[in-house]
């Protein structure tokens, strides 16, 4: 079998907890290459007598229906970045018992949450609420892609809850809401010249510079949104121009990525980032609101609280973009719970203890089991 492209991934969720991370992180899935794994989950749910299995492309969504007062949904991403050069998996285990850490591709982001929501869903029989469970494919690459987005436009039903979590590394904690994210292409235009007369042009690189000593000046705000503070941030991620070494370029294009705090909307976060590069042309690339903490619903106080004396952790916010943002859109009030340090997601040394796996596990299991039905 090529380990770059498996044909068949086999995966017991019944054995050891560790064991099933290791052969779900093992099973390459970069994005757009997520069917063999989505594959193996579909498969291991359906065997499930106590689930309702529905799959859309390489989206599989897993439910109890047992007449409980709450629904939670629990998801998480069967996709990962792409693999180094050398490829950074198969993974490889250093250290032993609960200070053991796994290394490889997908450790952190986010196959250690996968691993804990798929052997749950499994285990779980007679949880203290009704569970949906969620894995989704092209989580990331662009947003039009994203599993969790094609099924909120397709079967929005299917995530309907009274709270969910996502399994986006955390370390461990609640991550409360998150950034939104807004890419746009900042272009000058100029005249072509030859550059032996460049008095015969404007240089469009040249005019760019204005839109770089914005960027320098910038002042990014800190937000505090519902206790939790979330820190801004306006950056230049990519730059282009330029027709030949002896040419004045007539065009360049600034790729501006604008994280912003969930006390905006995407519209303000657009108009925020036109009225910034006022003069320019600008045309909006890609965007993605962000989410409110949604720590002030019952049943998310009441798992937060959970997991706080369990690890000692309080809740934070969340600095990146993930799919609570989603869910947000639904009214459904979301947090990330997840294992593996978030500063490590996507590096090429990625890896993640075997606590951390462990910890989520038995935190999640808990509160599924019993607290939420008072909540």
């Amino acid at each position: 079998m090529d380990s770059s492209h498996p044909d068949t991934v086999e995966l017991d969720a019944t054995g050891d907890l560790i064991d099933l991370w290791r052969a779900v992180c093992d099973a390459p899935s970069v994005s757009g290459d997520e069917t063999a794994l989505a594959d193996a989950v579909e498969r291991v749910l359906r065997g499930c007598a106590h689930l309702e299995v529905l799959r859309d492309g390489d989206a599989i969504v897993a439910r109890t229906h047992l007449g409980r007062p709450h629904r939670v949904v629990v998801a998480g991403h069967l996709d990962t970045v792409p693999l180094t050069d050398p490829p950074n998996l198969p993974t490889r285990m250093e250290g032993e018992g609960e200070d053991a850490v796994l290394w490889g591709r997908g450790t952190v982001d986010m196959k250690g949450g996968l691993t804990v929501q798929l052997a749950l869903a499994v285990e779980l029989t007679d949880p203290a609420v009704d569970v949906t469970w969620v894995f989704y494919d092209h989580e990331e690459v662009e947003a039009e892609l994203n599993g969790l987005g094609r099924l909120v436009r397709h079967h929005p039903e299917l995530l309907h809850g009274d709270f969910a979590i996502l399994g986006e590394a955390t370390n461990a904690g609640i991550e409360g809401g998150c950034k939104g994210t807004l890419r746009v292409e900042v272009t000058t235009t100029g005249v072509a010249a030859h550059s032996g007369r460049p008095w015969m042009g404007t240089n469009a690189i040249h005019a760019a510079a204005e839109v770089l000593a914005r960027l320098d000046a910038y002042e990014a705000r800190e937000v505090d949104v519902e206790g939790l503070v979330y820190r801004e941030g306006m950056s230049a991620v990519r730059i282009s121009g330029g027709i030949a070494g002896n040419v004045v370029p007539d065009r360049c294009t600034v790729t501006v990525n604008y994280r912003f705090a969930p006390d905006k909307t995407l519209d303000e976060a657009i108009s925020h980032t036109r009225e910034l590069f006022d003069g320019f042309d600008v045309v909006v690339t890609d965007a993605a609101p962000g989410a409110r903490p949604g720590l002030d619903a019952p049943l998310a106080q009441d798992f937060a609280a959970a997991v706080e004396r369990l690890t000692g952790v309080e809740p934070a916010a969340k600095q990146g973009w993930t799919d609570v943002a989603r869910f947000s859109t639904l009214g459904v009030p979301a947090v990330n719970f997840g294992p593996g340090d978030p500063l490590l997601a996507h590096k090429d040394d990625e890896h993640c203890p075997v606590s951390d796996v462990r910890t989520c596990h038995a935190a999640l299991r808990a509160w599924l089991t019993g607290a939420p039905a008072d909540a």
